[in-house]
């Protein structure tokens, strides 16, 4: 999901590298989300990464029409930020660009594995065991999903955002909190939103 401008990916580049040796530590961690939000001029780039389960209740990949429609609901639902993640009016916001969906991490393997393959000079009985161990890997892996969503955001007045509401504990009761990495002019900063204080204060960010 390759949706955001340039301009808004180079900001959330910043933001991805303070962030990253967290999500690397909480990955899959039920309950825990990521947001990443980075301030460029008048846009908002947002990031958001939560794990199947805090979403849809399940982390395996959807099997039944159950699951399916459970999965579309929610990429629905995670296609509307604003509705999530409520930003103080007086900041003028309104949604550019937004993109939902749900990803495994097995994916992230697959191209590496396809090329180990490609390039496979052992016996058959090596290569045999290294695809059953590709195999064990890819079928524990797939096990976890995750749920990525990116927002691109225009706000009249960046600076009049005091405060983000998250409704998003409200739409989904699995989620118990959000680690949240921003990185503005003043730079970066993170803080953690937990379900029984859902608002997180920006005052004196700008």
């Amino acid at each position: 999901m390759k949706t955001l401008n340039i301009l808004a990916l180079s900001a959330m580049a910043a933001t991805s590298a303070v962030a990253e040796e967290t999500r690397q530590l909480d990955a899959h961690v039920h309950g825990v989300g990521q947001l990443n939000i980075a301030f460029d001029g008048q846009q908002i780039a947002m990031e958001f990464h939560a794990p199947g389960a805090d979403i849809v209740g399940f982390e395996y990949q959807p099997e039944s029409a159950e699951d399916r429609a459970a999965v579309e609901n929610a990429v629905a639902t995670l296609a509307r930020p604003m509705d999530l993640f409520m930003i103080s009016e007086a900041a003028g916001c309104s949604v550019i660009q937004a993109t939902a969906g749900l990803e495994s991490e097995a994916d992230d393997h697959e191209g590496h594995d396809h090329d180990e393959h490609a390039h496979d000079d052992h016996a058959d009985k090596d290569e045999h065991a290294h695809d059953e161990h590709a195999h064990e890997v890819h079928a524990d892996e797939a096990n976890h999903t995750e749920f990525h969503a990116e927002y691109l955001l225009n706000c009249a007045d960046p600076a009049a955002v005091s405060e983000i509401t998250f409704a998003y504990f409200e739409v989904f009761p699995n989620a118990l909190e959000v680690e949240v990495q921003i990185i503005s002019d003043a730079g970066a900063t993170a803080y953690e939103v937990e379900r029984d204080a859902p608002k997180l204060d920006l005052r004196g960010l700008f």
